[in-house]
C-alpha cells in the first residue's frame, strides 16, 4: 500500500461487508459478524471466524449482527467490525483514508449520522454515502447518464430498493425491509408451523439457495434437513420440497412486488415508457432466488432480466464512483428528504 491517503469504498451490507479500494477492486469480503465476550466487551472474532460461531457460543459469548434492516443496530460493534476490516486491507498509510459508503434510499437523516460517525470513528478522514440503486445500477452496467429513464430492484440481505434513475439520479425510491433475512425467516416460521419442527437460520438459507423459487419450477426439487421437533425435544429429519418453499415465500415477495408497483406509479409517464422498453434489472444476492424475473415480468408486464454478478453489483459500483469522488458532497444528504423537497418544488411550479 502506498504511504498516502487510500480511497475505499465500503458496501455495509446486513449479511456481508465488501470493501472496494480505488485501482484495486474488492479487496475484502466477510460476513457482518462480531463475537463478543459478555463479560468484558473484548471484541474476540470479526467476519468469517464470527459467523462459524453463529448459533453454537456459550453463555459469556454473543454473535451477532451489528447491522440489521440495512441500518446499524449497535453502534460500537459496528465501528469495532469497521476497524478490523480497514485494518486487513490497508497495512499503513499517512493519512486518513476518504471512505464512500453505502445506504438504503430510505435511510433517515439520524440513520446516516450513525453511518458517517461509525465511519469517522473506524479511521475515515472524510465520508461520503451513496444510495444503494445507484451502485447497483452502476455496477449492473447500466447508462443511466441520460434522459432515458431505468429501473433498478436490488433485493439485499436487509433490505430491497426499488428506484427509478435518469439523468445520474434517482427520481423515485423504495426502500423495504423485506430481503434475504426475511426470506430464511418466512422459511423458519413455515417448517415450524407444518411440522412442528425447528430449525436455525442458517439451515433456512441452505434451503432457499439450494432449492428456494418464488415461481414454480418446471421440475420440483426436494432435499433433507434436519431440526428439533418442538414436541419431543428430540432431533428429527424432513424432506422439504421447492414447492413448500415457494408457499412460505409467498408473502415477502408479495411485499417487493408491491414495492415495484408503487414505485411505478409514482414515476412520471414518459418515464415509465422508457422503463417498460429497457425493462427491469434485478441484482442484489436475493434476486438469485429462482424465478424472481419471471415473476416480475409475469405481474407488470415489464421485461425483467438478473444482472451478470448480481450480488457483488453494489460493490463494482461503488468501485466506479470511487473515480468521481472529487466530486461529491460528503456528510449527511437524507436523500429521501430531499426527493421531497424536490417533488414539492416540481408541483408548486
Amino acid at each position: 500500500m502506498s504511504l498516502f491517503s487510500k480511497d475505499i469504498a465500503i458496501d455495509l451490507g446486513t449479511s456481508t461487508v465488501l470493501v472496494v479500494i480505488k485501482g484495486k477492486g474488492v479487496a475484502l469480503r466477510e460476513p457482518a459478524v462480531v463475537a463478543v465476550d459478555k463479560t468484558t466487551g473484548e471484541l474476540l472474532k470479526v467476519g468469517v471466524d464470527a459467523y462459524k460461531m453463529l448459533g453454537r457460543t456459550p453463555g459469556n459469548i454473543a454473535a451477532v449482527r451489528p447491522v440489521r434492516d440495512g441500518a446499524i443496530a449497535d453502534y460500537e460493534m459496528t465501528e469495532k467490525m469497521l476497524k478490523e476490516f480497514l485494518r486487513k486491507v490497508i497495512n499503513f498509510t499517512m493519512f486518513k483514508p476518504r471512505i464512500l459508503i453505502c445506504v438504503p434510499s430510505g435511510i433517515s437523516e439520524v440513520e446516516e449520522r450513525a453511518v458517517i460517525d461509525a465511519g469517522m470513528a473506524a479511521g475515515a478522514r472524510r465520508v461520503f454515502l451513496l444510495e444503494e440503486p445507484m451502485a447497483a445500477a452502476l455496477g449492473a452496467g447500466m447508462d443511466i447518464s441520460g434522459a432515458d429513464g431505468h429501473m433498478v430492484v436490488d433485493i439485499g440481505a436487509g433490505t430491497t430498493n426499488v428506484a427509478v434513475l435518469s439523468m445520474n439520479g434517482v427520481v423515485e425510491a423504495e426502500s423495504i425491509k423485506t430481503a434475504g433475512d426475511s426470506f430464511d425467516e418466512a422459511i423458519v416460521r413455515y417448517i415450524r408451523k407444518k411440522y412442528n419442527t425447528l430449525v436455525g437460520e442458517r439451515t433456512a438459507e441452505e434451503l432457499k439457495m439450494s432449492i428456494g423459487c418464488v415461481y414454480r419450477r418446471p421440475e420440483e426439487l426436494r432435499t433433507r434437513v434436519k431440526g428439533r421437533c418442538l414436541i419431543t425435544g428430540m432431533p428429527r429429519e424432513l424432506d422439504i420440497s421447492s414447492t413448500e418453499i415457494m408457499e412460505a415465500l409467498d408473502e415477502s415477495k408479495e411485499r417487493i412486488l408491491e414495492a415495484v408497483r408503487t414505485v411505478l406509479e409514482s414515476t412520471p409517464p414518459e418515464l415509465v415508457a422508457d422503463i417498460s422498453r429497457n425493462g427491469m434489472v434485478l441484482t442484489g444476492g436475493g434476486s438469485l432466488l429462482w424465478g424472481f424475473d419471471q415473476l416480475i415480468r409475469q405481474r407488470t408486464g415489464i421485461d425483467a432480466h438478473v444482472a451478470d454478478d448480481a450480488d457483488t453489483c453494489v460493490s463494482y459500483g461503488l468501485g466506479r464512483r470511487l473515480e468521481e469522488l472529487d466530486d461529491m458532497q460528503d456528510g449527511t444528504l437524507n436523500f429521501s428528504r430531499r426527493r421531497q423537497i424536490k417533488h414539492r418544488g416540481a408541483a408548486a411550479l
